[in-house]
């Protein structure tokens, strides 16, 4: 695995959303690292494309929706964490959170399962999703996530994602506060 500058050169076998992630990241004029890997669809798949990505705070990335399947969250936390339901929902005011059903993040993110990813959120046209943030991630340099796709991985300055991506993209986030190790 080798860590790349911006975008592959071929494109032809990438997928669209992928692509849209490159293109959006280059229009904003916002750097960024790639790696290519096979599939991660676990935390410890990502293991050695974390160590490629260092120092970038890699986040586990929850799409995450109420009872009623009436709202929708993307929870980006670090990936040594957990979350406690009961805890997020009390903070953002909202009913008992669980995960969304694969359906809602295909048609509001534009990502299969195992590829949430803060990027998707520039498919979110209608901002059906609310983005939380742990707030360690918001404290770290650069940040690591899938560009909408799980064989890629991309290194951005995490500056870049909350001051640039996140307002092109009409996306504001609430910041949450997790614990270490809790379940």
């Amino acid at each position: 695995m080798k860590l790349e500058n911006g975008r592959p050169e071929k494109i032809d076998n990438r997928v669209l959303t992928e692509v849209a992630v490159y293109d959006m990241l280059d229009q904003l004029e916002i750097p960024f690292e790639r790696i290519d890997h096979e599939a991660a669809f676990t935390m410890e798949a990502c293991a050695e494309i974390d160590k490629v990505l260092y120092p970038a705070v890699i986040c586990k990335n929850l799409f995450l929706c109420n009872s009623q399947k009436t709202k929708f969250y993307l929870l980006m936390i670090k990936e040594d964490k957990k979350f406690i339901t009961k805890d997020i929902s009390k903070q953002i005011g909202s009913a008992r959170l669980s995960f969304a059903p694969e359906e809602f993040m295909v048609e509001y993110l534009k990502t299969p399962a195992g590829s949430a990813s803060i990027m998707g959120l520039m498919n979110d046209k209608e901002n059906r999703v609310q983005l939380l943030v742990d707030e360690e991630v918001l404290c770290a340099e650069y940040v690591g996530c899938h560009p909408c796709i799980n064989t890629s991985s991309i290194r951005i300055k995490v500056k870049d994602v909350f001051e640039k991506f996140l307002p092109a993209v009409e996306h504001n986030y609430i910041k949450v506060v997790l614990k270490n190790g809790e379940i």
